[in-house]
């Protein structure tokens, strides 16, 4: 399942994360991929262990936190602190898939990724090329999004982001652990969910609604890991 997922920021956080990417020191993204991703990754990231890293992860983390339609469709269980980009003259990565395990930084901690999610930072006017390109069964579909925005995506898919051939693109990215593992029961889950709540919004808590509700819980918990 692609989800587009709005206004995840404010124009107030953006214009201040923004800011302070603006003043920082940018490394090779290749220190954060395996021999295989470094072949095709062309592109600058904010050092994963640097504290300005970390405190702009925790700032989309409380958005991601407060975000009821992200938590519907990933059904999170661990995430990733969120790491930051850049892509400029020429900058790509090419054709990947995301690794299985990642490690959390400063922690002995690993994780599963079930669930990949880029954050946009800029607008599409901001930057030309540079689209992210995710390849499924339906065939391939560019996402360029507005700055807040973000798009969320099976992490076992083939994807790449295009050259930026004008401008400057900028985004976080990260993986989350489901409690669902499965992508085709994540996504029935939340199909289920938004169904349950525009029923709700039309019928209120219906002796319906409520069964539907509880079918929904009981499937979580049949599936669900923690």
């Amino acid at each position: 399942m692609m989800l587009h997922i709005p206004e995840v920021l404010s124009r107030e956080q953006i214009r201040e994360i923004r800011r302070r990417l603006d003043e920082a020191n940018w490394v090779d993204g290749k220190q954060t991929v395996g021999a295989q991703g470094a072949q095709v990754k062309r592109n600058r990231q904010l050092p994963e262990h640097s504290p300005l890293a970390q405190e702009l992860g925790q700032i989309v983390l409380a958005a991601l936190k407060n975000n009821p339609l992200f938590f519907a469709a990933a059904l999170p269980m661990r995430i990733v602190p969120p790491l930051f980009n850049s892509y400029a003259g020429g900058e790509h990565y090419g054709l990947h898939v995301d690794g299985s395990v990642r490690n959390v930084a400063n922690t002995d901690c690993r994780l599963r990724t079930d669930v990949s999610s880029t954050l946009f930072l800029c607008e599409p006017e901001e930057y030309e090329g540079g689209e992210l390109e995710v390849v499924d069964t339906y065939g391939t579909h560019e996402v360029k999004l507005p700055a807040g925005d973000l798009i969320l995506y099976p992490s076992t898919s083939l994807h790449q982001v295009l050259p930026v051939t004008e401008g400057e693109r900028v985004c976080s990215f990260f993986w989350t652990q489901s409690m669902i593992r499965d992508d085709a029961r994540r996504s029935m889950l939340f199909e289920m969910d938004q169904n349950i709540t525009r029923l709700r919004s039309q019928l209120g808590d219906s002796p319906e609604v409520l069964g539907l509700t509880g079918q929904y819980h009981n499937l979580l918990r049949m599936w669900a890991e923690t």
